[in-house]
């Protein structure tokens, strides 16, 4: 580990342009290796809050920091390096101007040898399209995993740090329009593996969320989550002036500036109080109902403090401190949030008996989809696109098996409506 006593810093800070990305150093040229304490900071979008960046920095241990972003410039460089006056090795801003830049050695080099990773805000889907299976993914991965570096970001940085993440692929989208239409083109949810962060797997994060007010989107992410993919997932979210901090052990501090300003976090997921947690309706071209006696969903909302003493246990999911409880619903595609009740019941399950109650295959599929129920009668089939549309039924199957020739279809995302004698089912399926 680095000696502090010895090491003499240079206040250097220069910039070099290349073809695909622009680099920006400050702080000492030559590689160190300390041994990080790895970690992840959630940043609510707005102007950091500096005691959390201070964690941040901590967890590094003295080593090199580095800042990737698609758009900006050095903004974090004299900030991180000087202003909150933790000590860090160098900073480093690299600014990636084509998806090319993945493939750089240099950047690869830099991302080897870093102990903290932050990710700027922007856009993110020029971070996913730009690294997403690339060896930028790659090595991040393998640093987060292997070397234990701390990583963090904010808004889009933010954004891309849970298993599932808003891509953000067609544009961003309202509360209004999601809740109004949890398939609407904007709401592109996405669980391809990209950043795999220790407590956030199952976890999709949401930002700015008092400026614009994103809660009611967030909420219909978690609705499609269940609904495509078969996954409970949880929500980790801030308000623009908050961040969530989670160190090793899986604690996670709320930073903000509470009680001057209502800075505040929150922890969101499925009751697992009920006996069913799926919504009622969460179809295309439908408003969303995910009601459940208004109790659908379990909330826990902390203030951030200075201090980041108000904390939240993502072992469990049930205990916390210095927060309240509430239940939040959706009925008719209207997020409601009314005061709730302390979390009584096991760390969060899937609801078993419904998701696994229809199995579609091969998926993507290129000919022939295949339709199978454990026990229940099939009677219809809808096949439906990407704007709502019916475009194939089929009726008096009677049968628990069907198989739907998908020839025909063009290439894309579709959803199959399949009414059973217990229930109605929606699941995606990729026409190849």
């Amino acid at each position: 580990m680095k000696n502090f006593s010895i090491l003499v810093f240079l206040s250097l800070s220069f910039h070099v342009a290349g073809q695909s990305y622009t680099s920006y150093f400050t702080g000492n040229p030559t590689d160190t290796v300390t041994v990080p304490l790895g970690g992840v900071c959630l940043m609510g979008g707005a102007t950091e809050n500096n005691e959390a960046m201070k964690w941040f920095l901590k967890r590094a241990n003295g080593g090199d920091i580095l800042v990737l972003r698609t758009s900006g410039s050095d903004g974090y460089n004299n900030y991180l390096f000087y202003t909150l006056g933790i000590p860090v090795h160098s900073v480093e801003t690299i600014v990636f101007n084509s998806s090319s830049a993945s493939n750089n050695a240099y950047i690869q080099q830099k991302i080897s040898n870093a102990e903290a990773i932050w990710f700027a805000g922007g856009d993110q889907w020029d971070y996913i399209s730009y690294w997403r299976n690339t060896p930028v993914e790659f090595l991040v991965n393998n640093a987060i995993q292997n070397r234990k570096i701390a990583v963090g970001g904010t808004s889009a940085g933010m954004a891309i740090l849970g298993g599932f993440y808003f891509s953000a692929q067609n544009g961003t989208v309202t509360s209004a329009a999601a809740l109004a239409n949890p398939y609407n083109s904007k709401v592109t949810v996405d669980s391809a593996l990209f950043i795999r962060n220790n407590y956030l797997q199952d976890v999709i994060t949401d930002t700015h969320y008092d400026n614009p007010d994103r809660k009611g989107r967030q909420v219909a992410f978690l609705a499609r989550i269940y609904t495509d993919f078969g996954i409970a997932a949880k929500g980790i979210a801030c308000d623009e002036y908050t961040a969530v901090c989670i160190d090793t052990s899986g604690l996670a501090k709320v930073y903000g500036k509470y009680p001057t300003n209502d800075d505040n976090a929150y922890f969101i997921q499925p009751n697992c109080e009920l006996s069913s947690t799926t919504p009622e309706n969460c179809s295309p071209a439908t408003p969303l109902d995910w009601n459940l006696s208004q109790k659908a969903l379990k909330v826990y909302k902390i203030n951030g403090t200075n201090a980041g003493v108000n904390t939240f246990n993502l072992n469990d999911w049930t205990s916390g401190s210095g927060g309240v409880w509430e239940h939040w619903y959706v009925n008719n595609g209207v997020l409601n949030e009314t005061a709730g009740t302390q979390i009584n019941c096991a760390p969060l399950s899937v609801d078993n008996a419904n998701l696994s109650g229809i199995n579609i295959y091969p998926n993507p599929c290129r000919e022939n989809l295949r339709i199978e129920t454990n026990q229940h009668v099939i009677y219809g089939i809808e096949i439906i696109n990407i704007s709502g549309v019916i475009i194939e039924t089929r009726t008096g199957l009677n049968n628990t098996v069907a198989l739907i020739d998908v020839n025909t279809l063009r290439s894309g995302l579709y959803f199959v409506l399949v009414q059973t004698d217990d229930k109605m089912y929606y699941r995606k399926f990729l026409k190849e």
